[in-house]
């Protein structure tokens, strides 16, 4: 694990995620020579032997200049249509720009749902580890063009951090239109620039605007929650400008540096904790919260109060307490047709009753991740049934 910025020089494989603002003037065009001038940063490092997946944002934008619209389209339609057009010019002047370096690209088009259901999520890593085999620069973008909620999915943050992961990347490079994060709005008189950031608490304080530009869709926020997915999982972050992007590489003190705060997971549990978009949702009694949160046990029916949503087995589930917090989420064994008459239920109850089969665990142990801060759940969808006991 690289445990300082120095180490960014060495690194064999790094992300990269760029963001529209850095790729497009004003007017909403396709910045051609700022586009370049990265990919020559990306393909000297490919050429030093350092392996790269740039993700990429930029699709919408560079659609708008040629589809005439003044502003970044409001409306899904209008958005989709940018993204078809300018989809298709972006990968174009990646292929043209890399290309001048003898190398060659590979576009991956991503959408939620590929790092939602489990099997898309585990096509997408082989694809990917594939072309990086192959020695071919993966530019990964989201799928605009069909995507709905996913065109307000943080400007590609969150996809990056998640891509990090996906390929075991050993840092990810945040690239954006500030240089760096600061203890306050970058144009207020004295704002201080965050050099290095080893833990949460380090963020204390620290004023961070949730407006983005006006071509791109991320702010700061949706960088510092891309930023605890990477470091919660093991990699490390530098956050910088798309100018001091080869500074970045070479390990020298630019940006903020963010340390990697935990280990490396089994994918499936960064993936549920993060990716998955949850089917229902199962309410726990006070004993099953904390068998679950403390002993870290598999949920039985016993402890479950009630069932809300629509799911099939192997769905993805959040487990809420009593007063509807979230505070696990898993992966269940049951369809949710199923589950109400298990509730409240001993295993040795249901399996004289029910027969075998029945007697088994809502959802194993090895299946279940904790939800790191509890929130107040949302509901993802209409509960489609509600049981109690």
């Amino acid at each position: 694990m690289i445990t300082d910025r120095s180490g960014l020089a060495t690194a064999r494989r790094v992300v990269v995620k760029v963001g529209s603002s850095s790729l497009t003037g004003a007017d909403g065009h396709l910045d051609v020579a700022a586009l370049g001038r990265l990919v020559d940063v990306l393909a000297a490092r490919r050429a030093s032997g350092g392996e790269v997946v740039l993700v990429t944002s930029g699709a919408i934008a560079a659609g708008i200049g040629p589809l005439g619209l003044a502003v970044r389209p409001r409306d899904l339609a209008t958005a989709q249509a940018a993204a078809s057009v300018g989809q298709g010019l972006l990968v174009a002047r990646y292929t043209e720009a890399f290309a001048r370096h003898g190398m060659r690209v590979g576009q991956v088009l991503l959408t939620a749902e590929d790092t939602i259901r489990r099997g898309h999520y585990r096509n997408a890593q082989r694809a990917l580890a594939r072309l990086l085999g192959l020695g071919v620069v993966p530019v990964v973008n989201e799928n605009d063009t069909v995507a709905t909620d996913e065109i307000r999915f943080g400007d590609n943050d969150r996809l990056a951090a998640l891509v990090s992961h996906l390929v075991r990347a050993d840092a990810m490079v945040l690239l954006t239109d500030v240089d760096a994060l600061y203890d306050g709005p970058p144009s207020r008189p004295g704002a201080q620039r965050v050099e290095e950031v080893r833990r949460p608490e380090d963020l204390e304080g620290v004023a961070v605007t949730a407006r983005g530009s006006g071509v791109g869709t991320g702010g700061m926020v949706t960088k510092l929650a891309s930023v605890a997915i990477a470091t919660g999982s093991g990699i490390p972050v530098v956050l910088t400008s798309a100018a001091r992007a080869a500074d970045a590489l070479a390990g020298d003190r630019v940006g903020t540096w963010f340390t990697a705060t935990g280990r490396r997971r089994p994918t499936r549990m960064l993936w549920l904790e993060h990716a998955a978009r949850t089917e229902g949702r199962l309410v726990l009694d006070d004993g099953a919260v904390r068998a679950v949160v403390e002993r870290r046990t598999s949920l039985l029916p016993a402890g479950v109060t009630a069932v809300e949503g629509s799911f099939e087995a192997g769905d993805p589930v959040d487990l809420v307490d009593p007063r509807g917090r979230v505070v696990a989420r898993a992966l269940v064994a049951y369809d949710a047709a199923e589950v109400p008459e298990l509730l409240g239920r001993s295993t040795h109850e249901l399996r004289a009753e029910l027969g075998a089969g029945y007697d088994r665990e809502l959802a194993h142990r090895d299946d279940i991740v904790l939800v790191r801060a509890p929130r107040t759940a949302a509901r993802r969808t209409p509960p489609a049934r509600t049981a109690t006991r």
